[in-house]
């Protein structure tokens, strides 16, 4: 267990939701929330073995293939930087105007991540090296009644319910019809990957937010060790993997409820903010006892390692819980495997907004079959009870169906409009 000399919170405070009184009102208990249930169990992939190659030509010739039965950068191996970017279908525009986006953008994303410039690239050589570019389009709610077809929309493609006692979400974050999740080891890979796409949106959509994110930089870390977050935690310990027998029942839609579907998967994307400034003011213990594991090492309370498994009904020598029942990792954890998503989440760190000293947080993603099954109960249970709601708040949500994957020659969606 934790070292139980420490300075600032006692371990029957944290226990018992006393962290805001004892910080004599730096934080306010309760009036800021976590909403995503990825800050300590948000999924990573192990690292692929390449990351261990200190040639830097060969880490920008990998390459993605974008044709196939599945979009790439679901189950890529996470890259190092990410751009998701949401737009909004224009009045007026038609069910063949947006085809054509689609085909333009499937095109367009074929080219760029086999390295050669989009159709209509000015900048042709920025596109070489594509450093494992991918780019994953997504079909907010809204898009089905702008294109005539509501009846095409899945059940479970809605925005999710409130949390009122955490969101405290911002229009500038939230929402969309169109999703291009692009994803590549180099950061100007993404930025001119972005701005080559979203130049083939004009006058059938518009752009209504762009969010970037980081990971750890490739050959900086060529063990595939779990990565941190900007809170020090180190960040996917739970995920499934394709090795597990029910990896596709997970993930990936069967088709019985949109035939086009099939293969297909969801996006939840949250913006969560890290209150870095009073999150700082708090000691180690008292952060461990806030996540349920070590920072150090990730591991459980009850374990040495950080894929031990948890022990949730353990007692210390008082008759105290081991992993705090309030603590993030008790609240997130599957209650049975319905729960399971993968997550791949990329930090954020912007410039200040305001008076606060960082603008720091986490761009959360889960994907999963049906996120009314799976996402939502977990959620609520962490909005309701999450230690780490007094440092973390919801700025942003959106929900997105991934389509199957284009085959060659083809484009994204493509089967949605096949009678």
């Amino acid at each position: 267990m934790a070292d139980p000399v420490h300075r600032g919170l006692s371990r029957r405070s944290v226990l018992t939701g006393g962290a805001a009184a004892a910080l004599g009102g730096v934080v306010t208990g309760g009036a800021v929330g976590y909403a995503g249930h990825g800050l300590q169990d948000a999924g990573a992939a192990e690292a692929p073995d390449w990351r261990a190659v200190a040639d830097s030509e060969a880490v920008g010739a990998a390459t993605e293939p974008f044709y196939g039965a599945r979009q790439a950068g679901v189950t890529t191996p996470p890259q190092a930087n990410a751009a998701f970017v949401g737009f909004d279908i224009i009045d007026g525009a038609t069910r063949a105007e947006v085809q054509g986006v689609l085909r333009t953008w499937s095109q367009d994303a074929a080219r760029l991540t086999e390295g050669r410039g989009g159709l209509a690239d000015l900048e042709p050589e920025l596109a070489e090296d594509p450093a494992r570019l991918t780019v994953t389009i997504g079909f907010g709610p809204g898009l089905f009644d702008a294109i005539g077809m509501p009846d095409k929309k899945p059940d479970w493609l809605e925005q999710l319910p409130p949390f009122p006692e955490i969101d405290q979400l911002e229009d500038r974050w939230s929402g969309g019809d169109l999703l291009l999740q692009i994803c590549a080891d180099d950061p100007l890979i993404v930025s001119h990957a972005a701005r080559i796409l979203a130049s083939g949106v004009r006058g059938v959509a518009r752009q209504k937010w762009s969010q970037r994110g980081f990971r750890k930089a490739v050959g900086t870390d060529p063990t595939g060790r779990t990565q941190r977050n900007l809170f020090g935690q180190i960040d996917g310990t739970v995920n499934p993997t394709e090795e597990d027998v029910d990896f596709d029942q997970i993930l990936f839609s069967d088709g019985s409820d949109q035939r086009w579907m099939r293969g297909g998967t969801s996006l939840v994307l949250r913006r969560i903010r890290m209150t870095m400034d009073t999150w700082e003011q708090i000691d180690r213990y008292s952060r461990e006892m806030s996540v349920g594991r070590r920072l150090d090492t990730g591991a459980p309370f009850t374990g040495t390692a950080e894929h031990d498994p948890a022990d949730f009904e353990a007692v210390d020598e008082i008759g105290l819980p081991v992993i705090p029942p309030e603590s993030h990792m008790a609240r997130a954890r599957q209650r049975d495997r319905s729960e399971a998503m993968l997550r791949r989440p990329y930090n954020y760190d912007d410039p200040p907004d305001g008076d606060e000293m960082s603008n720091t947080g986490l761009l959360f993603t889960a994907y999963q079959a049906d996120p009314v099954r799976t996402y939502i109960p977990v959620q609520q249970r962490l909005a309701e009870q999450d230690a780490l709601n007094e440092w973390t708040i919801p700025i942003g949500s959106a929900v997105f169906a991934i389509p199957p994957g284009a085959p060659d020659g083809g484009y994204v969606g493509e089967g949605l409009f096949e009678g």
